[in-house]
């Protein structure tokens, strides 16, 4: 990379660290169960609410206690259930015509990180009804309040529930692009283990490698604090004791509810001290093929762990050793211990080593996207450009 664009990207990012004492982060405020909901809705004085969700987790009849618990309440509710695996910018359109038609005045994000950010992204179009999706992506371009927002994760990993982000994919040019914003925090995170009980083995396994991406991007970054450290390495300390028994076993509710704290640590920690390259990569997969991005975070963090070397040997070593996950006193010793701990997650739940599907004539305009997404904004450990991620791709790809 350019000696000029790596002082300038560091300088940005240093600029980002010492502002976060005065910049409005928050925390959602936890509720336990449908019921709880409803009376938060009631109390607030709202009456009519959109619940955005997809296709799958609604077959799954684990909105109907939600579903009861309004109708008890006397407040009308309307579902939006289309949302895709990676949201458009169509469904965010789709998901605010209906709250409009509806009369809603309130919405609640049901589901994956997929769910959610179609959700905030709605809401940012319904208070900024002159504005598009597009215009919005990119870092504190949105400020006006979204309506009462309360999010029902019902997967344990991709922590939105606690993010200003909300990750949009172009209909046309498949390019997924990140929304980066205060106002998309949600107001109340709901964290229920039941609504993740049925949750498949292979979304448990690749959504609590998600938050573990989370936690440890979050951790070896440039920009933590001792709260978002805090965090993380309470949420390494839950993964390491519950991911393995809720694959396992998906009735464990005691593991479920684990994996639930777990997953919203990791989102308070990297809401605040930002991710890095593995996210990257991963959000340019996903736009272009489609790939979850779970199961491309899980892929791809191992490599990004070997590949920055001796500048995380220590950062890793200690969250390592202060989330219980291991003793050894040597950094470098203690660092490889972790990275073999990930890849052994990976293995025991049947997570690929490597990536399908990544076309070699693709990967430079891939790379570009990590590239753009990732700089100045992430505050990585080590500053890679477009050609050095080029790199990355070949290494995650399952030759043909």
């Amino acid at each position: 990379m350019n000696i000029f664009y790596k002082l300038f990207c560091r300088t940005y990012q240093a600029v980002f660290r010492a502002a976060i004492p005065i910049l409005p982060y928050r925390e959602p405020k936890l509720i336990k169960s449908e019921t709880a909901c409803a009376r938060l809705l009631l109390a607030k004085g709202k009456r009519r609410v959109l619940i955005v969700t997809d296709q799958g987790v609604y077959d799954t009849g684990i909105v109907k206690d939600l579903e009861r618990a309004l109708r008890g309440a006397g407040i009308y509710y309307a579902i939006y259930k289309d949302t895709v695996a990676n949201p458009t910018v169509s469904n965010v359109e789709a998901a605010r015509r209906m709250y409009i038609d509806k009369h809603c005045d309130a919405l609640i994000g049901f589901g994956g990180g997929s769910a959610m950010d179609c959700a905030k992204a709605a809401g940012a179009r319904i208070v900024n009804p002159k504005r598009t999706v597009g215009s919005m992506k990119g870092v504190l371009r949105i400020w006006k309040k979204l309506p009462l927002f309360i999010a029902v994760p019902t997967t344990a990993g991709t922590g939105s529930e606690t993010t200003l982000a909300a990750v949009i994919t172009d209909d046309e040019t498949r390019h997924k692009y990140p929304i980066n914003a205060f106002c998309l925090i949600p107001h109340y995170a709901m964290l229920s283990p039941h609504v993740t009980e049925g949750l498949p083995k292979q979304l448990t396994a690749t959504t609590g490698m998600d938050a573990l991406t989370h936690a440890v991007e979050a951790y070896i970054g440039r920009s933590t604090t001792e709260h978002t450290r805090a965090m993380a390495v309470e949420a390494v300390k839950l993964i390491n004791r519950y991911l393995l028994k809720a694959y396992e076993d998906g009735s464990n509710l005691k593991a479920r509810d684990g994996m639930q704290r777990a997953a919203y640590f990791a989102g308070c920690a990297f809401t605040v001290s930002y991710v890095g390259y593995v996210h990257g990569v991963a959000h340019s997969l996903g736009g272009r093929y489609n790939i979850p991005h779970g199961l491309a975070n899980a892929v791809i963090l191992p490599y990004f762990l070997e590949e920055y070397g001796s500048f995380i040997e220590g950062k890793l070593a200690e969250l390592g050793r202060k989330s219980g996950l291991l003793t050894e006193t040597n950094d470098h010793k203690a660092a490889r211990q972790f990275i073999a701990w990930v890849k052994h997650m990976n293995k025991a739940m049947d997570i690929p080593e490597k990536l399908e599907g990544i076309r070699i004539e693709d990967i430079p305009q891939l790379a570009v996207h990590a590239a753009k997404e990732s700089n100045p904004l992430y505050p990585v450990p080590v500053l890679m450009d477009r050609y050095e991620l080029e790199n990355m791709y070949y290494k995650i790809r399952k030759d043909d």
